[in-house]
């Protein structure tokens, strides 16, 4: 066999075994994505039963991978006490109200899974990184929001905040991937292109952020969502671990501590938080 030939053979055989393990890893993931959806219906058809409320926040960077998240989360749960909620722009009338009134209507009721698409947390992140907000609304929003939540758990919401984290060159790869996507135009923003610029000032805004709201009754949960499959199954772990329902699979839902964990201020100095 000539030199060309076989060197031939050898990629040819590589790309063989490559297809195969990106076969078997896609094989696994849609498995265990569809065992966790069964016990997220578990999970719901307990929340129906005791009439709990459920209010589940996601934040993180733009394009950190929330809407695929919440996506894979609902599919499969009845649309009639699941929601998203995604609010645009505040109106002139909404931006004259007390800061929180807007969100307050959106609220579960008994019964209901609720999904913040971003929350109140955006006057702590865009709109203080790009100038949306005085230092005085922020401050206020910082001596309230912990009051607020704390209402919110004591009136028997189960309140849970998860920020996804993603590094900056991964960022920068979704954010141009979706530019050339024809199907996600729709995602694309004026604030995306300046999503990398203002890096560092969301960084520290962030960082901010986790320091004066995260508390034991309403804690932050981070997690590493540079794969967007991995993040979303941790993610699903992370909220179902932390509730009890009936015929819960313990151990199929036992997150993994390195890849979803609760804020602590040393994990911005160990790498566990993207810089």
């Amino acid at each position: 066999m000539s030199r060309n030939k076989k060197n031939s053979t050898m990629r040819s055989l590589q790309d063989d075994a490559h297809e195969k393990n990106h076969l078997d890893e896609k094989a696994h993931y849609k498995a265990e994505l569809r065992a966790l959806q069964i016990e997220l219906v578990k999970l719901q058809r307990d929340i129906i039963r005791k009439n709990e409320k459920i209010l589940v926040i996601l934040e993180g960077r733009d394009s950190a991978g929330k809407d695929g998240s919440i996506k894979r989360i609902i599919e499969h749960l009845s649309p009639r006490e699941t929601r998203v909620v995604a609010l645009s722009k505040p109106s002139d009338r909404e931006v004259s109200q007390w800061f929180f009134q807007r969100y307050i209507e959106h609220l579960p009721s008994a019964a209901e899974m609720v999904f913040f698409n971003r929350s109140w947390y955006n006057r702590a992140g865009v709109e203080k990184v790009m100038g949306f907000c005085t230092d005085q609304q922020y401050e206020e929003f910082f001596a309230e929001v912990n009051n607020f939540e704390g209402m919110l758990v004591r009136s028997g919401i189960h309140l849970f905040k998860f920020y996804l984290d993603i590094s900056r060159d991964e960022q920068k790869q979704r954010l141009e991937a979706r530019k050339d996507d024809p199907l996600k135009q729709w995602k694309t923003s004026p604030i995306d292109e300046k999503a990398l610029k203002h890096w560092k000032d969301y960084s520290e805004a962030r960082n901010i952020m986790f320091a004066r709201s995260h508390s034991p009754f309403a804690p932050w949960i981070i997690v590493n969502a540079n794969d967007k499959k991995i993040a979303r199954l941790q993610l699903i772990k992370g909220l179902l671990s932390r509730l009890s329902y009936t015929d819960k699979d313990e151990m199929r839902v036992l997150p993994d501590q390195s890849i979803i964990f609760e804020y602590e201020s040393l994990y911005l100095d160990n790498g566990m938080i993207q810089e």
